[in-house]
């Protein structure tokens, strides 16, 4: 049975505080989760001091400002991804961060054995190039991308070394709605890009990825918040902790259900079956000699006689004893 990875993304839910951040691994830890994922970003190497935020930023925030003034109350220090990585490992959850610009890959590589590239670095040259060199594993989001995008994007990739790639189909879209998620895209990816896919989440609700999961994703990726109702970009669309917990039990679940592809009975079927399954049976009282007829046996439960599908083998027969009216037939 394949096992699920699933990526409690934190992103930057911690608002700026590291002692938020620390409380999220621990909510990860607890919940199940297996990664727990974080954003590394320098303000001014990320965005220009007049781009505006993004609608879905606005509305959640309740003010229109720039993408540089909201990421800088967000931004955690590079000693504070340090301390993180180091409480991770301390707690037993592994660490994760998507570095947001190069100066973030070169601290990242020092402490994380994969990478996460977000769906708005996927045509980013300069920075595919650098995650490529380090030559470790690549989980790639692919939300606002096209195929074409999305073939470039490996190409690059592929051709400076990186390590195995799992591409994650993804809405980019806070929340995202129903119509928009189009899971059948995963299944395309897959088919596409020969490479083992999953899903990367914003929805609101944990069904989206438990049917991916259903679908054959082997990578689930969502946000959560300790509080839905904190100040922030993301909290909106994250979950709260009882529900990461619901999440991740459902995909345990899920991945259970799978089973073994053997169409076989279980140990619960079996002794279910003689209960409800049937019998030939006497339907009258018959005479020793008698014939077997339609008019004279019937099939009932439970099934721990002769079976119905040797209906034709009965009828015909001369009865080698008495029978009473519910009694199995024997021959």
């Amino acid at each position: 049975m394949n096992r699920t990875l699933i990526i409690a993304e934190a992103g930057v839910n911690h608002n700026g505080d590291i002692r938020i951040a620390k409380e999220l691994i621990v909510t990860a830890k607890k919940c199940g989760a297996d990664i727990v994922k974080f954003q590394t970003f320098n303000p001014s190497k990320l965005t220009s001091k007049s781009a505006k935020m993004a609608e879905y930023q606005q509305v959640n925030l309740g003010r229109i400002d720039t993408q540089f003034n909201m990421l800088s109350k967000l931004a955690l220090k590079h000693s504070d991804f340090i301390e993180l990585a180091s409480y991770c490992n301390r707690i037993g959850i592994t660490f994760l961060s998507t570095p947001f610009d190069l100066e973030s890959i070169e601290l990242l590589d020092k402490l994380q054995n994969i990478w996460k590239i977000p769906s708005g670095e996927i045509t980013n040259y300069p920075y595919l190039v650098k995650i490529a060199n380090t030559k470790k594993d690549i989980i790639l989001s692919t939300g606002m991308s096209t195929l074409e995008e999305v073939d470039a994007a490996i190409d690059v990739l592929k051709q400076n070394g990186s390590g195995k790639i799992t591409v994650l189909h993804c809405t980019t879209s806070y929340p995202t709605a129903m119509q928009d998620v189009n899971l059948n895209a995963m299944l395309t990816l897959k088919d596409h890009c020969q490479c083992q896919v999953g899903y990367s989440d914003h929805t609101l609700g944990i069904e989206v990825p438990i049917a991916a999961v259903a679908m054959g994703a082997t990578v689930i990726e969502k946000h959560f918040t300790l509080d839905r109702s904190m100040e922030g970009p993301d909290h909106i669309a994250s979950l709260e902790p009882d529900e990461l917990k619901k999440m991740v039990n459902s995909i345990r679940n899920i991945e259970m259900a799978f089973g073994n592809a053997q169409k076989l009975l279980t140990e619960s079927e079996r002794n279910n079956s003689l209960v409800a399954r049937k019998s030939i049976v006497a339907a009258k009282y018959i005479k020793k000699g008698e014939l077997f007829s339609e008019k004279n046996i019937t099939t009932k439960r439970p099934g721990n006689g002769l079976s119905p599908m040797l209906w034709n083998s009965v009828v015909g027969k001369k009865a080698e004893k008495d029978f009473c009216e519910d009694e199995l037939i024997i021959l």
